[in-house]
């Protein structure tokens, strides 16, 4: 999962252009390494020539999409009318040049960005007030956003921002389940689905649902602690039933999948599956503060969170002498067991993933948990002994949260806190099933505090994908299979090898390594060659599930209970492929392209082809950099000198336009910088292949070719792909960049006014 040039390089004689096949040619390379290190004019020489036949293409190309600009037909496809809000004159990069510096991107990840630069960043929501925004939701989903580009402009301009990429997934999934269909057997998986997601969305099939129901269970559970007569259940007991029967984790996730990572030393991938134990999904605000490396309760929502669980309680019907008793102890016990968790990010920086331990090596880290009973469990009946091997993904929480739960006990004879706890935890899983009265307190706490709840389709696509996942996947392929798909792929993947082929690599031996494992891997398209037999075997899987139209609560159980088979069913494949994730991954020699990222907006068939390599094409050039190559600064000399050529030009920029000049990259930035900038590099080398298959392209907002392209990237770099690590400029520096070094703009982009004195030559 943490798959992770001293030449000053025309882009035109490396990724700009169709380079010679470099795999075969690597005789030619070494001996231009040779002048490289004689003379700096005998560089550029070699490189001119290198470069001349690429040169000349590019050139001509250009020619050609400058003539075919003027005639470029407008795409007037639903796809493209729908995208068409997305290229303003405010996201031109050509429009005002000079203008780079105050242009700031839209997306709310932008501004978690900003947070992270500051050292704090809020985890899982965000606030209101954090935003300095103002938007309005569409019924279809996507937020539009007021936003003064300009501070000295009075007027605001409408914009649509894009969705990341999972929330694009969502809606895509939405949009299936929402739509009309015939001819489909009423016991068949898909018809229990269409019905299961139709009856989430049903608020009178909650409403219908008495609050017995959910007493009942709290009963089947063990009561609250301060009922009369109270008896003290065994907690791990109640843990065990509570992850086994009602798939909710309120101290740890357990899930069955591969090891996703890649050895480094000969880029292979296992595909064997393992038990992984992961931290839980917090029902509150988490706030990670990057200088201390830690997390908290985030201080704006204890008294919110606090008061939330008054009332539900209150909807419960518990004696208000009691909800102080409840929820106090609650909240502290929250706030502590959050002290060790810690972003995904700083996890797969700091090499925290997949470690490897037994079951009985668990036990002694973390005694206070019955880990192989749990596991036993969970995955019965599959065996589970004390010698298997389980991955963890934070072992400092397991071993934190193994001591707050011993302590707790301890201090608390009767363990009412912990109790409380994993029926309160239960309760925020299934909340979403109860009548409005609790979805309700909810809304109202979450906007008091600021919140940014999660909304209601999105938590019924959520649980629908969670219970039908394989019927999912084979309608997404089936909407957004394409041979343009295919095609934006394979293009992509030839100038990811051209690129990386063209690197100044640490020795011979690593070069070997890397370009023969490259060349190697082969993209493989969204498809499944089992999927229908899956899908048959899911059929009958489902045969009995009965799902009610009217009570969504009994079929949110029904599904829940499921869960158990679905791990079972995991675990005993040899392979399964996540074909709902919306990023790469590698699987033996194929490098997986999910179709899960081929939904609207970021690609569609009838796009023109400059909106989906800009936009899609970029994005996953920036996933094969991070994936194949996230220790590439070890490896090859080329992205810290790529970087510093980009950084210098940033820095000059900077200092001319009167901002301070004095900052340097850390060893992420500079990988980062490397990697948006390449990404950028690939995916217009792409689009430029495609037009050498076919030169004509059709047009959006009058925007066509090149001009398009880079308006897609920076709107797609913004919005829906952030940096990974905090950044000084935005996207649309890069572009900035590639055009005042190379000739395939359709204009130059060049800040007259600003122009810089002493720049490096070629980035």
């Amino acid at each position: 999962m943490k798959t992770k040039e001293k030449t000053r390089m025309d882009p035109n004689a490396s990724v700009l252009q169709e380079p010679v096949q470099a795999l075969q040619e690597q005789t030619q390379s070494e001996e231009s390494k040779s002048l490289v290190r004689n003379q700096r004019v005998i560089i550029l020489s070699v490189l001119s020539g290198f470069s001349l036949i690429g040169t000349i293409i590019g050139l001509t190309l250009y020619s050609q999409m400058s003539l075919a600009n003027q005639e470029s037909p407008a795409c007037l496809s639903p796809a493209c009318k729908r995208i068409e809000a997305q290229f303003p004159a405010a996201l031109d990069p050509f429009s005002r040049p000079c203008d780079y510096f105050r242009f700031t991107c839209a997306a709310e990840t932008s501004i978690i960005n900003r947070e992270r630069q500051q050292g704090t960043i809020m985890l899982p929501s965000s606030t209101r007030e954090q935003k300095q925004r103002r938007e309005t939701t569409g019924r279809d989903g996507m937020v539009r956003e007021i936003r003064n580009t300009d501070p000295e402009e009075k007027s605001d301009e409408l914009l649509v921002r894009l969705p990341d990429r999972r929330t694009a997934l969502h809606q895509a999934i939405k949009e299936i389940l929402e739509s009309p269909v015939g001819g489909v057997s009423m016991n068949s998986a898909e018809q229990k689905a269409r019905r299961f997601y139709k009856t989430c969305m049903d608020p009178t099939a909650a409403d219908s649902v008495s609050l017995e129901s959910f007493l009942a269970l709290i009963e089947q559970l063990g009561g609250w602690s301060v009922s009369t007569n109270w008896t003290e259940p065994d907690f791990n007991a109640t843990l065990v039933l509570m992850m086994a029967q009602y798939d909710t984790f309120p101290f740890f996730n357990v899930y069955v999948g591969p090891d996703r990572r890649v050895d480094q030393s000969n880029m292979t991938y296992v595909s064997q599956h393992y038990i992984q134990i992961d931290q839980p999904d917090f029902q509150f605000p988490v706030e990670w503060n990057n200088k201390i490396q830690r997390s908290k309760f985030h201080q704006q929502f204890v008294r919110p969170f606090f008061m939330s669980c008054r009332k539900i309680l209150e909807v419960l019907k518990v004696p208000a002498q009691d909800l102080t008793q409840l929820c106090g102890p609650y909240v502290s016990l929250c706030s502590k067991l959050v002290t060790a968790a810690s972003p995904l990010e700083y996890r797969l920086s700091n090499k925290l993933l997949y470690h490897r331990v037994t079951v009985q090596k668990l036990k002694t880290l973390a005694p206070a948990i019955d880990w192989l009973a749990s596991l036993r469990a969970i995955l019965h009946p599959v065996p589970v002994s004390q010698s298997d091997i389980v991955l963890l993904h934070n072992l400092q929480y397991l071993i934190n949260m193994s001591n707050i739960v011993s302590e707790w006990k301890l201090n608390y004879k009767e363990s009412g806190p912990l109790h409380t706890y994993m029926v309160l935890t239960l309760l925020q899983s299934l909340i979403h099933t109860l009548d409005t009265n609790f979805t309700l307190t909810l809304s109202d706490v979450s906007k008091r505090s600021g919140a940014e709840g999660v909304p209601h389709w999105r938590v019924c696509v959520l649980q629908t994908i969670k219970g039908f996942d394989t019927w999912v996947s084979h309608a997404v392929k089936e909407h957004y299979a394409c041979k343009e798909a295919e095609e934006l792929m394979h293009d992509i993947y030839s100038t990811f090898k051209t690129k990386v082929a063209n690197m100044r690599w640490r020795d011979a031996e690593t070069r070997d390594i890397i370009l023969n494992k490259v060349k190697s891997l082969s993209p493989k398209p969204f498809t499944s060659t089992n999927l229908h037999d899956q899908l048959k075997l899911w059929n009958q899987h489902y045969a009995e599930m009965a799902v009610s139209e009217k009570d969504y609560f009994t079929n949110y159980l029904q599904l829940l209970a499921l869960q158990q088979k679905r791990r079972r069913r995991i675990f005993n494949h040899t392979e399964q492929l996540d074909w709902l994730t919306v990023s790469p991954f590698l699987s033996g020699n194929d490098i997986i392209i999910p179709a899960g990222m081929f939904v609207l907006p970021m690609f569609h068939a009838s796009y023109p082809r400059a909106i989906n390599y800009g936009m899609l094409g970029s994005l996953i050039a920036k996933d094969l950099f991070h994936l194949l190559l996230p220790e590439i600064l070890t490896l090859s000399e080329s992205p810290s000198q790529e970087s510093a050529c980009v950084w210098s030009r940033y820095l000059i920029s900077s200092e001319a336009a009167g901002g301070l000049a004095n900052l340097s990259l850390s060893p992420p930035q500079q990988k980062e910088v490397w990697v948006q900038y390449s990404a950028l590099q690939v995916a217009l080398q792409s689009y430029i292949k495609s037009l050498q298959r076919n030169s004509s392209d059709t047009s959006v907002s009058g925007f066509s070719h090149i001009h398009l392209f880079l308006s897609s990237f920076i709107q797609a770099s913004c919005d829906s792909e952030p940096y990974r690590v905090p950044m000084s400029f935005e996207p649309s520096f890069l572009v900035s960049v590639l055009c005042e070094t190379s000739d395939v703009c359709p204009k130059p982009l060049i800040c007259v006014d600003r122009a810089p004195g002493h720049l490096p030559e070629w980035c």
